[in-house]
């Protein structure tokens, strides 16, 4: 088993809350599990010329406890504050905290959160699934992950309409700061220059990841962002921040 850097959660978990109080964001507290309250992050549109959103983003990290350089990159996200001015971001800094306390992928029970969501039974993912509900639908989402076995950076897509794909912009930004996995096999699907494209078919999967609750009923789009844990912590923090901004900031 994988056993890699370890971070303090709640101390992560304070200063994302103040960042993104200090920038005027909305908390909401959707579950609480023993000390942690789990907390989803909103950042309304703030473009004087149009109060309507030309965007809605849903960004994701931590599900997985062994995996620091999503929930650092969320909060590097928040500090930095580098959003286009007519997007709304939804962020969840980190969807399983008690699992960083251990160092481990599953939560306190046990139980791979990312493999619940079809018919969960964990308190977690129920709770996050009831919030998901009370939300407008995103144009796409962005999972933030690691991978220990990878060779570099890379994503998969979810693109069942064919929009404008923001792939290749991910992958070139990441490039910047970041090795990317060029194999021509990840995970065992096909891949080119750092992307996959699976062609998924979520109702003959019984245990469905969180990016197949949000294809299925949140967005038409959306990208799982991995970086490589053999690598360094901050590289990998670094990949993860350019390929949000990237997918955020760049238009398809």
């Amino acid at each position: 088993m994988y056993r890699g850097e370890t971070i303090d959660i709640r101390a992560m978990l304070r200063e994302a809350g103040t960042a993104a109080q200090s920038h005027g964001w909305r908390s909401e507290l959707f579950h609480e599990a023993g000390e942690f309250k789990f907390i989803a992050l909103r950042r309304a549109s703030v473009s004087t010329r149009n109060p309507q959103p030309a965007i809605r983003v849903y960004i994701s990290a931590g599900i997985h406890g062994d995996e620091p350089a999503g929930p650092l990159a969320a909060l590097r996200l928040i500090q930095e504050n580098r959003w286009p001015e007519n997007a709304e971001i939804f962020l969840l800094p980190c969807l399983n905290p008690a699992g960083f306390t251990v160092n481990r992928r599953e939560n306190a029970g046990g139980m791979d959160l990312n493999r619940d969501y079809r018919n969960p039974q964990t308190a977690e993912v129920r709770a996050h699934i009831a919030w998901l509900e009370r939300q407008p639908q995103f144009d796409f989402y962005l999972c933030l992950h690691e991978d220990w076995e990878s060779r570099g950076f890379y994503l998969y897509e979810q693109n069942p309409d064919q929009r404008p794909s923001r792939a290749e912009k991910i992958i070139a930004a990441v490039r910047e700061v970041c090795l990317i996995d060029e194999s021509a096999i990840i995970e065992g699907r096909a891949a080119r220059g750092g992307i996959i494209r699976p062609g998924i078919q979520p109702h003959a999967r019984p245990d469905w990841p969180e990016a197949f609750y949000l294809i299925v009923n949140k967005s038409r789009q959306g990208y799982t962002l991995e970086a490589p844990s053999d690598f360094p912590l901050a590289m990998r923090v670094a990949a993860l921040v350019a390929g949000v901004n990237a997918a955020v900031n760049s238009p398809a």
